[in-house]
């Protein structure tokens, strides 16, 4: 039964990476708390490796649609690729150990909100003036501060809460880079591959020191990679082919209802 869940889970959650830009932590982590309880700190050491495997194929995805932009990726991937590791120490500080997780839970909860609250306001806004999809001939040129405003934040985000980062990295580089969406959503699925990669090195070495079960997050990544493979694949050829408003409404719905229960749940434990 757990391998069933495990794959109808990764199916969903590689949907969402490869469809919206994002490694898939947002949805696989509140997926897991809700089918399992909750325990962030094993789930997000899953959901990084989960996280590599989602954008890698999405990744390709967009590179063959010619909407990666090179020299931005250049510059931002080396500086999102050490922020996300001090994202995972801040994780693993003692403040978020034992009881303290549910602080960790709760810094998560607020964070689905915020992505809610932003996805939402994407949606309000293009309905009032809808924007192309279409990549820009040539993406604007970035500077190295320009892509450490974007990829620290991302970074460390990604490493503390167990996510790609991409409902970070997406809105800062089209304001910081102005460069459209599609191309911003490809670029962020070619960050979440290094961020990810880096992150579940560090997270899963440091959760197999301090846990018993310090193998279960490998365990529930490779129950949820094939189908999230799967997914991604779809999910990212879908962005360059369909409207999608739609599927971006019910993924709002989905990030409001799990970060007012995994806020709640957060607040009874440290009540």
């Amino acid at each position: 039964m757990d391998t069933l869940i495990f794959a109808c889970i990764g199916l969903f959650v590689g949907a969402a990476g490869g469809l919206f830009g994002i490694g898939g932590g947002i949805v696989l982590i509140p997926l897991l708390s809700e089918v399992f309880g909750p325990d962030q700190h094993k789930y997000q050491a899953a959901s990084m490796v989960v996280g590599f495997f989602v954008t890698t194929p999405a990744a390709y995805q967009h590179f063959r649609a010619g909407a990666i932009d090179g020299q931005s990726v250049r510059r931002l991937l080396p500086i999102a690729g050490v922020s996300v590791v001090g994202g995972v120490l801040l994780s693993e500080a003692p403040f978020f150990a034992g009881d303290g997780e549910a602080y960790l839970r709760l810094l998560f909860g607020a964070f689905l909100l915020y992505s809610a609250v932003v996805e939402g306001f994407k949606i309000f806004r293009r309905m009032l003036s809808p924007e192309s999809f279409s990549p820009r001939e040539k993406a604007a040129s970035t500077s190295w501060l320009a892509a450490a405003m974007i990829a620290v934040p991302t970074g460390l985000v990604a490493g503390l809460l167990g996510v790609g980062g991409g409902i970070i990295a997406i809105p800062l580089q089209r304001r910081l880079l102005g460069i459209d969406l599609r191309r911003a959503i490809a670029n962020s699925a070619t960050i979440i591959i290094a961020t990810a990669l880096i992150g579940s090195f560090t997270k899963n070495y440091a959760y197999a020191l301090d846990r018993v079960d310090g193998l279960a997050p490998l365990v529930i990544a490779g129950g949820v990679v094939p189908t999230a493979i799967v997914g991604s694949l779809v999910g990212s050829r879908l962005t360059h082919v369909v409207p999608v408003r739609a599927l971006k409404g019910l993924f709002l719905v989905v990030l409001l209802v799990a970060a007012v229960r995994i806020c709640y749940f957060a607040l009874r434990s440290l009540g």
